[in-house]
């Protein structure tokens, strides 16, 4: 069986235990659970009809007060690490691992949360040699084990950032509804 195929039971599991937060994400999860079910290879970022899946974790600081964020050098906003899955990866968690590690250089990282924490879709525009598509992001919380970072060429900058400061930062509705997540973790 190949990897891509190994990918989807694991992530349906997922998606099936996941309790979306609001309506928009009930519909980001069904529609992920569409492409699941579709032709091709949905973990490959050559697969654009419509679009692909990627991995990004929310990094809480080891004291669980802030999150890291990053601020991506080609889209200009502050974000969470995240992106592609690659062939090697096992899974969604791995990759969004993997993209933690090679953007912030926290390879020491643990689930803060059983399983995903958030979907969310959203278009990525034509390039010189992509099409439009989506980005279908399967989102986990982790925490760290160390406050310690490292940017690689992609991350302008890095910052980790309070829950009450993360508004700032982020201001989209979709990043509300993270931020709302984050902050009802933190009270509870």
């Amino acid at each position: 069986m190949s990897k891509p195929c190994s990918r989807r039971s694991p992530l349906l599991t997922l998606l099936q235990e996941h309790t979306p937060g609001c309506d928009v994400e009930v519909g980001y999860r069904d529609r992920m659970l569409g492409l699941l079910d579709s032709s091709g290879d949905p973990f490959s970022r050559d697969h654009f009809e419509p679009g692909h899946f990627t991995a990004s974790g929310f990094i809480l600081s080891p004291d669980g007060g802030s999150v890291l964020l990053i601020l991506h050098r080609k889209l200009s906003r502050w974000l969470q690490p995240g992106g592609h899955v690659d062939p090697g990866d096992v899974d969604l968690f791995a990759a969004a691992c993997r993209e933690i590690h090679e953007e912030v250089g926290i390879g020491d990282v643990s689930e803060a949360l059983a399983g995903v924490f958030d979907v969310d879709i959203h278009p990525i525009p034509a390039r010189k040699v992509e099409p439009a598509h989506e980005h279908f992001d399967v989102r986990f919380l982790v925490r760290a084990q160390s406050t310690e970072i490292t940017r690689n060429d992609e991350t302008h900058d890095a910052a980790w950032v309070g829950f009450d400061q993360l508004s700032q930062r982020m201001s989209d509705p979709d990043e509300q509804r993270v931020i709302r997540k984050l902050r009802a973790l933190a009270a509870g």
